[in-house]
């Protein structure tokens, strides 16, 4: 049996060189992979491609690694919650690739099945279109979109065992499966590691088969970008 548990975030993370593309799970602030964000800063890599469905906060997630000029692209969904994003974009200084969210979930799906592309509806007419073959399927035009090629997948689940298998909780499911299955090199960092056999397998999300390297982290700050909070009479 293939030894997947890796010591920690440093040793997931040792092989990313600069110029990579990694995809990071989560949404928002909410499952995403802490620890080896925190190690690719203390790393230094650069020149990343980082394939997401957002860019983090100034201060935390993806935040930290534009703070420090780490990242040359990025491809996301979502990215209003980043004042530094917005900085490097205005000023010519980071490439964005923006795409609609379901678009980006199928690409990174696309890639998990070995498919090299897709044909989505999403897009068609607008700036997302340009440069893109369009085609029709029963009248209606459709965009071909191709399949991410990433180096790295690095995913956070709340259970995972000696083997790769992983269990996700509630809403920090969210991207982490679909890039699980698409990086060339999958790594997962859990809060929770188990031997085999622990985990109901009817429980599991993403089957070992997907995961290269594991590892249980630690100090999840788990952080919400817009805590809002009511006060209610009792």
């Amino acid at each position: 049996m293939i030894n997947k548990v890796v010591a920690n975030a440093d040793a997931a993370i040792k092989d990313i060189k600069d110029g990579d593309t990694i995809m990071l799970g989560g949404f928002g602030l909410c499952g995403i992979p802490e620890n080896c964000i925190t190690a690719i800063v203390k790393k230094g890599t650069k020149n990343l491609t980082c394939i997401s469905n957002n860019a983090g906060v100034d201060d935390f997630g993806i935040g930290l690694m534009l703070k420090s000029r780490q990242v040359k692209k990025m491809i996301s969904s979502y990215v209003g919650e980043n004042a530094e994003f917005e900085r490097q974009l205005l000023s010519g200084e980071l490439d964005v690739e923006l795409i609609p969210q379901g678009t980006l979930a199928t690409r990174c799906m696309a890639a998990g099945y070995g498919m090299p592309a897709i044909f989505t509806p999403a897009g068609v007419g607008t700036e997302v279109a340009e440069g893109k073959e369009t085609r029709n399927f029963n009248g209606k035009d459709f965009l071909l979109e191709m399949a991410f090629d990433a180096d790295f997948a690095i995913v956070k689940a709340w259970k995972g065992d000696t083997m790769g298998n992983l269990v996700f909780k509630a809403t920090a499911r969210n991207f982490n499966p679909v890039m699980a299955m698409a990086g060339k090199i999958t790594i997962a960092e859990v809060e929770h590691l188990v031997e085999p056999g622990e985990l109901n397998p009817d429980e599991i999300h993403t089957a070992g088969i997907y995961v290269h390297r594991i590892f249980e982290g630690k100090d999840y700050e788990k952080r919400i970008e817009q805590l809002t909070v009511q006060s209610v009479k009792i």
